[in-house]
């Protein structure tokens, strides 16, 4: 991703994994050309790391951008699914790596907006976060087609397991 525009989504308890890649890039930002980071939680009280978030969105190097889906009355951000931050990204397409964690319905309808803006499905990693119980891909608790997240992952490129998203309770 060095050189290149990098967009970090993360939905819920998603941000938890893409936290140390965020603060990575945050951390070494002449590294990286445009950043954009959108995180979406259920409510305000649903979000993670709010003092991070805070000073994440103070940043001038960076866009943060953040939405719940029920706002409470104190709210005064964005109210909506996460993929409604997606469009406001200013990014060039054709040199963008996008990393995304979250529910799978998020990642999938993530991935149609990211891939609107030109972004192809090979720079479009997602981390399959599932229950991993023995670690070696024997339990099958963690298969998601003929994958092991344990073993094989939990971070794939999109293009990779595209075919799998489009199957039902998978």
């Amino acid at each position: 991703a060095r050189g290149k525009d990098v967009i970090l989504a993360a939905g819920g308890i998603g941000l938890a994994p893409l936290r140390p890649a965020i603060n990575h890039v945050l951390d070494n930002r002449d590294d990286y050309n445009r950043v954009v980071v959108l995180y979406g939680a259920r409510t305000p009280a649903d979000m993670l790391y709010p003092r991070e978030l805070t000073k994440w969105r103070s940043r001038l190097d960076a866009k943060v951008s953040i939405t719940v889906d029920r706002a409470d009355r104190k709210w005064r951000g964005n109210v909506g699914v996460i993929t409604q931050l997606v469009s406001a990204a200013r990014i060039d397409p054709t040199s963008t790596v996008a990393m995304v964690c979250g529910p799978e319905i998020m990642m999938h309808y993530m991935q149609i907006h990211l891939a609107k803006l030109g972004i192809s499905d090979k720079d479009i990693y997602v981390s399959m976060e599932r229950n991993m119980k023995c670690a070696i891909g024997r339990c099958g608790h963690c298969q998601y087609g003929g994958d092991f997240m344990c073993k094989d992952g939990p971070v794939f490129s999109f293009d990779s397991i595209a075919a799998r998203f489009r199957i039902r309770e998978l």
